[in-house]
């Protein structure tokens, strides 16, 4: 359960000057949003891969337009519902993993002072400091109840207390971000557009969306945005095609 020798610290997110405290130690290396950045940025891109291709099957089982949108609309509520659902399960789920072994950690320090301390040490030896510098820096941190806790956790753990993840953070940027992207291909329906114009226009707009999806999350991954893109794209038209192949399939048998 403990990931030995891990530090987790908090930052800020922007330049990299001299750092004059602890706070902008790592400036520059770490996302905005954390768990929520990555909720909204699958869930968008959920929404778009799903829906398209479930709007894709459904006109290649040549379903009229009134079906067809009914369809978009319960797969957008199910979608969004489902991903939300999953989201603050797992979030949840693992936050009370970090706080039972975070409690474990406070229970040993409590208990055992002096081992916490040179288990303490230990890391701190592991990473070069000598030994006995690397003990007289524990001893004065496992001195001090008010930091003990978090630097264990930090250290021991590599988990920040600060930072354990949002269940309702992340439930909420999952429904909002898959029912916007579970949307856009659903608009030219509620424009007034009809069957074919009106998937063709649909699945469009996907494509759109989801190049500009892989394409803005070279922000994060350093990648070429024109190279994740491509990718997006590429995935999400494979799913859209195989869908309508099946929908094609299981028409024709029922027809």
């Amino acid at each position: 359960m403990k990931v030995r020798g891990l530090s987790a610290y908090g930052a800020s997110p922007v330049g990299h000057a001299m750092p004059t405290d602890v706070a902008m130690i790592g400036r520059g290396h770490r996302t905005v949003g954390g768990g929520n950045l990555r909720a909204a940025i699958f869930g968008i891109n959920d929404g778009l891969v799903s829906n398209a291709s479930l709007i894709l099957g459904m006109v290649g089982a040549s379903a009229n337009t009134a079906i067809v949108l009914a369809t978009g609309v319960a797969g957008l509520l199910a979608g969004a519902l489902s991903m939300a659902a999953g989201e603050f399960v797992s979030v949840r789920s693992q936050r009370e993993m970090f706080e039972y072994q975070i409690g474990l950690e406070a229970d040993e320090l409590a208990e055992y002072p002096e081992a916490e301390a040179e288990e303490l040490a230990l890391i701190y030896a592991a990473r070069g400091l000598p030994i006995e510098e690397a003990r007289s820096m524990a001893n004065k941190l496992i001195a001090n109840p008010k930091h003990a806790l978090d630097v264990l956790a930090r250290e021991e753990l590599g988990l920040n207390p600060d930072d354990l993840g949002s269940p309702f953070g992340a439930a909420g940027f999952s429904f909002v971000s898959f029912s916007i992207g579970a949307l856009i291909p659903m608009c030219p329906f509620f424009l007034g557009a009809i069957l074919p114009t009106a998937a063709y226009a649909g699945v469009g707009l996907a494509g759109i969306g989801l190049f500009a999806t892989g394409a803005a999350m070279s922000l994060f991954s350093g990648r070429s945005p024109w190279a994740g893109g491509t990718r997006m794209l590429a995935i999400g038209g494979g799913a859209g095609a195989i869908t309508y192949a099946i929908g094609s399939l299981i028409g024709g048998r029922i027809g």
